[in-house]
């Protein structure tokens, strides 16, 4: 065995390849050049960037029922959820508060994985700068609401497995307040 043998190696591999990317077409991993923004490359459908919260139907109102599972999970503590009482000082299966400092924000997409409700998913959205790192990268949860319709577009297979398990679950319940109606009208 020759000393330096592992640099000769290592530098036919670099050239290999430097010479290799020259020949590929961009889609298997060949040299290219997009002229941002006119053109953008197609983001692939498990991209993660900065969350963002799902609502149903017309009303702006979240899946979220502010249990809190995210932000106690959230490894750079970036989330904040204040759940939402009402008059008579009882708490809410909503949030009355729900930012997310993405300055801090590392796009680990752990909000994503813990939330039972599918309230929460990580955004394909990249153009995410302002001067005002204070007021501007904290997103509030009207900041943060997009439709379900959304969440179709850009992850369509995870988004139909989701609904799919959404419906089987709701008819599941359906079926078992039938039962308990039919038991409670026997006598």
């Amino acid at each position: 065995m020759i000393f330096g043998s592992g640099i000769f190696k290592g530098l036919a591999v670099t050239l290999k390849n430097l010479v290799n990317s020259y020949f590929r077409k961009p889609e298997d991993g060949g040299l290219f050049t997009v002229e941002y923004p006119e053109r953008r490359i197609a983001v692939k459908e498990a991209y993660r960037n900065f969350p963002f919260l799902v609502y149903d139907g017309t009303q702006a109102e979240p899946r979220c029922t502010a249990c809190d599972i995210c932000a106690k999970e959230c490894p750079p503590k970036c989330i904040t959820v204040v759940r939402e009482f009402d008059k008579d000082a009882k708490p809410l299966k909503k949030p009355a508060v729900f930012d997310i400092d993405v300055s801090v924000c590392m796009n680990c997409g752990l909000c994503e994985e813990v939330c039972p409700f599918d309230a929460i998913y990580m955004d394909h959205d990249y153009e995410v700068a302002s001067p005002d790192r204070q007021q501007k990268l904290l997103f509030h949860k009207e900041d943060l609401l997009k439709p379900a319709e959304y969440l179709r577009k850009i992850r369509p297979v995870d988004a139909a497995a989701i609904e799919k398990r959404r419906r089987e679950a709701e008819e599941k319940k359906k079926a078992a307040a039938q039962a308990a109606a039919a038991k409670k009208n026997t006598p």
